[in-house]
């Protein structure tokens, strides 16, 4: 198969709009289902997350490289190999495809498509765990990339449903993801005047660990890695 620009782009929106249709779906149903319990609720919205972060990266890797961030491509693209050029596209993307995902998931909720979230979440806590949460992830995916490539779907899968727990801010540690919750007083949104700390806190946390990473292996990137989580574009 030729991978054109168009399909990356594509295979990058789609991707996106699954992941958020997931997390603000299964947050939907799940806060309904717990009746008030709100670990059983983040319990849920976890497994879900992590799930079909596996899956989207295992088939969508191979067209795209599933960055589903922008984060993630900044970081490629910093290792020079992403071009730049693909960046802007490639977020554009990302954050389209999070905003559609959002619209799916209240159109199958039978929700206001339209929404702004409510939900606060601000404060220096707020920040720094989703530093640390992208630091982990895009070291996570560094290191995986490196050592254990084939591990690394299921690597980025586990560091995010570890990061809802061990992270104040549940682990967004996605710019995308974090601007399409905004758009969603439902259990995973955001407010939107909290948006731009957090997405700040996120790329200095996915800066930090290509720095960390770099020191930490002492590699640059070599020819058989590529700039996808799933090892096989």
């Amino acid at each position: 198969m030729i991978i054109t620009t168009p399909r990356k782009l594509a295979a990058e929106l789609i991707g996106t709009a699954l992941l958020v249709a997931t997390v603000v779906g299964s947050g939907i149903m799940a806060e309904t289902l717990a009746a008030g319990n709100l670990a059983v609720a983040l319990l849920a919205n976890t497994i879900a997350t992590g799930a079909i972060l596996f899956v989207l990266i295992t088939v969508f890797g191979p067209v795209s490289g599933a960055h589903f961030n922008p984060a993630v491509t900044l970081v490629f693209a910093l290792r020079r190999e992403v071009p730049w050029p693909m960046v802007a596209a490639y977020a554009a993307a990302q954050v389209a495809g999070g905003v559609a995902g959002t619209l799916l998931a209240h159109a199958m909720f039978a929700q206001p498509l339209f929404q702004l979230s409510a939900h606060v979440r601000s404060g220096p806590a707020q920040w720094l765990s989703e530093g640390v949460a992208t630091f982990a992830l895009v070291l996570t995916i560094l290191g995986a990339l490196r050592h254990r490539s084939e591990a690394t779907p299921v690597a980025v899968a586990l560091v995010i449903v570890a990061g809802y727990w061990f992270t104040a801010s549940t682990s967004f540690a996605n710019p995308a993801v974090t601007i399409a919750r905004a758009l969603s007083n439902t259990f995973a949104g955001i407010a939107p005047a909290d948006v731009p700390a957090f997405i700040a806190a996120q790329f200095a946390g996915a800066l930090l660990a290509l720095a960390t990473g770099h020191g930490l292996f002492g590699w640059q990137p070599t020819r058989s890695e590529r700039p996808s989580l799933s090892a096989h574009q």
